[in-house]
């Protein structure tokens, strides 16, 4: 696999935030911050300013879309679990001397910009106009390259998939798969709010038809979607190939009078604003255990993947000094105390 499509995101542990912890990271949003250490890991630090800047783009767009001050700062709480994950795994490579070079770097930001149809210096733009540098960027590549490195070399190779838990999968999944019917691939454009919230729910809606009037002046669905959307952004709002009998009843509704590449109207439910587009529809044919079993197999690969990913830091975890300073060192106290034992903040 080319170290450019690895996705060290994808096996990142979700860093779990009580509400408790929102409250006591609030003052971090709150406060101008001036640049210091937000954490020591080993030998390195991580500094607030590297927080700061990893959370910037997220940052806006939480704002945007109406986060609160208590949102933000487990925002940052979060990167900074990111950034200690990646010094980690950055004292490994400099253990194992597995450095990305600049010919793997140059390689893997010219894969990236060929996958989305842009030139290296369109690409530079793109990711100026996010607020990075594009010597940051290249460093975020590297940090990429390099992790990909570490789970091939001491995670991917602990992970084994039987055939015979294939199969069992496989009799799991596809055993009550239907006979016949149609399919749809369907994109999903989801703008959510919270319902207690007129103004946010008022604004999810007037983006999501703005979407739709962007779609009508020309643009791509699953470009819009990709912006925008909450559901499955980088696939362009994919949900994949979907039995009718398997759809939510109002997508069925909402799906079944159109013809392919046709959109809905804005669509308002409970939890957000949403538009779909049927990309196509087609006869169903049920899946054999040969047809299925590569599909299976990769799911099973990436779910073992996980575990032994989030193993695998664990123990780093455990066997490197972790200090976080200030507000942050509250944080790992509260991820560490049962709720029922918190109190208040």
């Amino acid at each position: 696999m080319p170290t450019s499509r690895v996705l060290p995101a994808l096996f990142t542990t979700a860093l779990l935030v009580t509400a408790l912890l929102a409250t006591a990271l609030a003052a971090l949003a709150e406060e101008e911050l001036v640049d210091g250490i937000a954490a020591q890991v080993g030998g390195d630090i991580v500094l607030v300013s590297d927080v700061n800047q990893m959370a910037r783009g997220p940052e806006m767009r939480l704002r945007e879309k109406g986060g609160t001050e208590n949102d933000v700062a487990m925002l940052r709480a979060e990167f900074l679990e990111r950034l200690i994950e990646r010094a980690l795994i950055g004292q490994i490579v400099e253990r194992a001397e597995l450095q990305a070079s600049a010919a793997e770097i140059d390689e893997a930001i010219e894969a990236i910009a060929a996958e989305n149809d842009l030139t290296i210096e369109e690409l530079q733009t793109s990711v100026e106009s996010q607020g990075l540098s594009y010597e940051g960027y290249r460093q975020r590549i590297k940090s990429e390259i390099e992790q990909s490195k570490v789970i091939n070399g001491m995670v991917r190779s602990q992970v084994r998939v039987e055939e015979e838990e294939v199969k069992s999968r496989y009799r799991k999944e596809f055993s009550n798969q239907p006979s016949g019917g149609t399919e749809v691939l369907v994109r999903h454009i989801l703008v959510p709010f919270d319902p207690e919230n007129a103004a946010l729910k008022k604004k999810a809606c007037a983006d999501a038809k703005s979407a739709l009037t962007r779609h009508a002046g020309g643009e791509a669905f699953e470009l819009i979607a990709a912006e925008i959307s909450v559901i499955n952004p980088v696939r362009g709002g994919s949900l994949g190939w979907i039995h009718e009998s398997e759809l939510a009843g109002w997508m069925t509704d909402a799906v079944g009078p159109l013809e392919d590449g046709q959109v809905t109207d804005v669509i308002e439910m409970p939890f957000g604003c949403n538009v779909l587009q049927l990309v196509e529809r087609r006869e169903y044919e049920p899946l054999t255990y040969e047809q299925a079993k590569g599909r299976v197999r990769a799911a099973i690969f990436n779910e073992k993947m996980g575990e032994q990913y989030r193993t695998f830091m664990e123990d780093l975890r455990e066997k490197t000094y972790i200090e976080r300073k200030g507000i942050y060192a509250e944080a790992a106290r509260l991820r560490a105390t049962p709720p029922s034992e918190q109190g208040d903040f």
